[in-house]
């Protein structure tokens, strides 16, 4: 308390020399008694009533209406003050939840990667960016010991953290699954059970999940109420939809999932994606969907995986660079 009767005093004789000058050099002083009052934690109000004492004390029959504007000023500092303060919580607040947020983001990328397999005579190319730190999306390679290759992708309805826990739950029991329930449907149905029991009602996943066999040219698959696929018939030099039925994940826990099959041929190329992609908008106008098979086509002669990276700079740059929605792109081609 005696540091402040101190600093008072000095404020007070600093402002009555300059007061008396108007030289720049007494306010030399002003920085060391400045720092003295952040030392001992003085409040903006503080200081501006200290002011009204010393205009008081210097000046003992300074005219009414300049001590009610000082009054005025000593109220808006309080209130300034509390703001000020609130202000500083919530900007504390809001770096300590994107502090979190970038730890959680980090802990999904390797929670959730996946590395893409090398199957002979198969090109596959994945790419998936998420719009904000956390991704919704998710994909995932699973191989099997007969030589099938298990793909899933996937969209959570719902975003950030608790997307993340959702997709390294899904992704660990579908690695706890044996080898003879690795089938679509079978998959779907199961991880149905897994969402129902253990994910807030609030939350769906979307899954599009598919089983390929090298050895047969064949590929199964099912899906949770996803975005629909495409299939390109190289003979043809066609795309056509993957049509597929089934409920999102999560809402029923008694839920079947009808699986269809396909045959792949050479040159032929299974694309499966999330709505970030088929959502894609230029300006307010959404992207058409044959628009996207046409820059698909356009890039087909590439290798897989500069094709999808070749798509979403294109999509992107449609975008003016700011993703609205995750965007995950798999491609699966026969090569031979």
């Amino acid at each position: 308390m005696d540091e402040i009767k101190v600093d008072a005093a000095t404020y007070k004789d600093l402002m009555s020399n300059y007061i008396k000058t108007q030289n720049e050099q007494a306010l030399y002083g002003v920085e060391q008694v400045s720092k003295s009052f952040i030392k001992n934690n003085i409040l903006p109000e503080e200081i501006v009533n200290l002011h009204i004492q010393a205009l008081a004390e210097l000046y003992p029959n300074l005219f009414e209406d300049f001590q009610h504007s000082m009054d005025f000023l000593l109220e808006a500092m309080i209130s300034y003050g509390l703001a000020h303060q609130e202000f500083q919580t919530l900007r504390e607040e809001q770096l300590s939840i994107k502090s979190e947020i970038a730890a959680a983001a980090n802990m999904q990328d390797g929670l959730l990667k996946s590395t893409t397999p090398i199957i002979e005579g198969v090109d596959i190319g994945v790419i998936s960016v998420p719009a904000n730190q956390m991704n919704g999306d998710y994909h995932h390679f699973v191989k099997g010991k007969d030589g099938s290759l298990g793909i899933a992708i996937a969209d959570v309805i719902g975003k950030g953290i608790p997307a993340a826990l959702c997709m390294s739950m899904i992704k660990y029991s579908i690695e706890s699954y044996p080898e003879e329930s690795m089938s679509p449907k079978s998959i779907l149905k199961n991880l149905n059970r897994v969402v129902e029991s253990n994910v807030d009602p609030s939350m769906f996943i979307t899954m599009f999940y598919a089983q390929y066999f090298p050895s047969e040219n064949k590929l199964q698959y099912a899906s949770a109420g996803h975005e629909p696929g495409f299939y390109y018939n190289a003979a043809t030099n066609t795309f056509q939809e993957i049509e597929t039925k089934g409920l999102v994940l999560g809402v029923t826990p008694e839920t079947d999932y009808k699986q269809y099959e396909m045959e792949i041929h050479k040159g032929d190329m299974v694309i499966m994606l999330t709505d970030g992609v088929t959502e894609s908008r230029e300006g307010e106008r959404f992207i058409e969907t044959e628009e996207i098979l046409d820059i698909i086509n356009y890039y087909a002669d590439l290798p897989a995986q500069e094709m999808v990276n070749q798509v979403y700079k294109y999509l992107e740059r449609l975008q003016d660079f700011q993703l609205r929605d995750d965007f995950t792109l798999l491609i699966l081609r026969k090569e031979v």
